[in-house]
């Protein structure tokens, strides 16, 4: 239980912090789930998990998965009512279903509806309902520290933006919220038993733990107490019987227990085994689905995203119009990502890349597609040449770790030109905001009218130094549509 509050408190941190400070001490607790460690091919943290899991059976659904142990804290404030203590029951097992969930999952996986597997990993869907539902609390929390204290006259705190990154990704996470804490108020572990992908996976592992709890027919007195402890409700007292597919080892059952009558003990590797380890086949408590161990190898995609923009005050009198995102031919991911067929296959869509970028330039996509995964646009900033924060804390690999060096010389789009929206043509005034803001030189003023040196200045972009930073489109003064804005690569190149 100590291992799983510290587990959960890392994970929700990281999705809490909006300095990125954190992510230096405890961004190893999101390289470890699952699936981002899959996709990332981290093969040691894949083995370890496997290995943990046939030692000792599904401790990583009880300790280290985020979404998991949310549940266990739903199901105990259902358990602290009164009279509900003792609330749960034996329900059978439902193969075919978690079967089917599974095989959808994989078959999506393959054929890049990675909005789907977004959808279900455990993960991802703790990570969207902590970035978009109490990211915004903590962060209103912070301002109101940091508003006590500059009148004060300290600056412990500094205030920090709170705006919508997307309005489907947040509905997502709302009803996602509700269905785990409905099942989890009733049921305890109901999703991780029928919906949860991983869960199944892990579940089939766990069927040849070398170490699982055993009831001692001759000892158990079929009270119960046991079963309706078990918040995986796969405790069967009458045929003495454990599916082991659906037990977390929580261990609520053997404090439960009065008759000495459950141990954690080690057993044969026999999956016909019954509970007791005498070769009793039982059927009735093992996931009789011959299921083979489905390998989960490709993952979300990047696209649309849906802007939030707060309005901004010029010289504190009129109002600046809100930019607008240009329709984009290529969608743009972020450095270190390669390209967009890289980041497709291992991003989850968990949204910690969103939750970290402290340019606001991430937020995720409302592609069908493509849902919940994060996308790149500069509506509300620019993505700065000296950030790789997105780049260090990603766990699977979507974006893999890049210095600010070759940050620099990785070209993810170049900038397009819009005669139309061109300050200086459309209002006559001297202008070069692209140009004087570029980091890296790409775009310089020459005459409107070649022939007259002293015509109004206009952007010429060099497409060879240009890296797609966004600097001129988020810059660029034209409303509600930049006159400049960047085309993103599908594949990145490197100078």
């Amino acid at each position: 239980m100590t291992l799983a509050i510290l587990f959960f408190v890392a994970v929700t941190l990281l999705f809490l912090d909006f300095t990125g400070t954190i992510h230096a001490w405890l961004g190893w607790v999101a390289k470890v789930q699952f699936l981002p460690a899959l996709l990332a091919v981290n093969t040691g943290v894949v083995i370890a998990l496997v290995l943990l899991t046939l030692l000792a059976g599904r401790v990583y659904c009880s300790v280290i998965c985020p979404l998991g142990v949310f549940q266990d804290v739903v199901s105990w404030l259902s358990g602290r009512r009164r009279k509900k203590k003792w609330r749960f029951t034996y329900s059978r097992p439902l193969p075919w279903l978690r079967c089917t969930v599974l095989v959808l999952f994989v078959a999506a996986m393959l054929a890049g509806v990675g909005s789907f597997v977004a959808l279900l990993d455990p993960y991802s869907a703790y990570g969207r309902i902590a970035s978009n539902l109490f990211a915004p609390v903590y962060a209103w929390g912070n301002n109101a520290l940091a508003w006590m204290a500059e009148r004060a006259d300290s600056y412990a705190f500094y205030e920090t933006s709170v705006w919508m990154r997307g309005l489907p990704t947040l509905v997502i996470a709302i009803v996602t919220l509700v269905v785990v804490v409905v099942l989890a108020w009733r049921g305890g572990r109901t999703y991780c038993n029928t919906v949860c992908p991983v869960g199944t996976v892990l579940g089939f592992l766990s069927r040849f733990a070398l170490f699982r709890v055993s009831i001692d027919a001759d000892k158990c007195k079929e009270c119960g107490l046991c079963a309706r402890k078990c918040k995986a409700s796969c405790i069967d007292v009458k045929n003495h019987t454990i599916d082991y597919s659906r037990c977390v080892d929580c261990m609520d059952c053997l404090d439960a227990c009065r008759h000495d009558a459950l141990h954690y003990k080690r057993h044969k590797q026999n999956a016909a085994l019954d509970v007791n380890g005498n070769g009793k086949a039982g059927d009735e408590g093992v996931d009789s689905s011959r299921r083979t161990f489905l390998t989960v190898t490709a993952a979300v995609a990047a696209s649309e995203a849906l802007k939030a923009q707060e309005k901004k005050v010029d010289g504190g009198l009129a109002v600046i119009e809100d930019k607008v995102a240009p329709k984009r031919a290529t969608r743009i991911v972020p450095p270190g990502a390669e390209g967009q067929k890289h980041f497709y296959q291992h991003c989850t869509g968990c949204q910690l890349c969103v939750s970290v970028c402290p340019n606001e330039v991430l937020r995720p996509s409302t592609g069908l597609l493509t849902l919940m995964q994060p996308e790149m646009s500069y509506e509300r900033g620019y993505c700065r040449p000296e950030c790789n924060k997105c780049s260090e804390v990603c766990p699977a690999g979507a974006i893999k770790p890049i210095t600010v060096a070759d940050k620099v010389s990785t070209h993810i789009g170049h900038a397009v030109w819009v005669k139309k929206n061109c300050v200086p043509l459309t209002d006559g005034v001297e202008c070069g905001n692209c140009a004087r803001h570029c980091p890296v030189g790409a775009i310089q003023m020459v005459p409107s009218n070649p022939s007259d040196p002293a015509s109004v200045k206009i952007p010429v972009v060099n497409d060879e130094r240009c890296i797609g930073c966004g600097a001129c489109e988020n810059l660029c003064p034209a409303r509600p549509f930049s006159a400049i804005y960047v085309e993103g690569y599908e594949k990145h190149h490197i100078d």
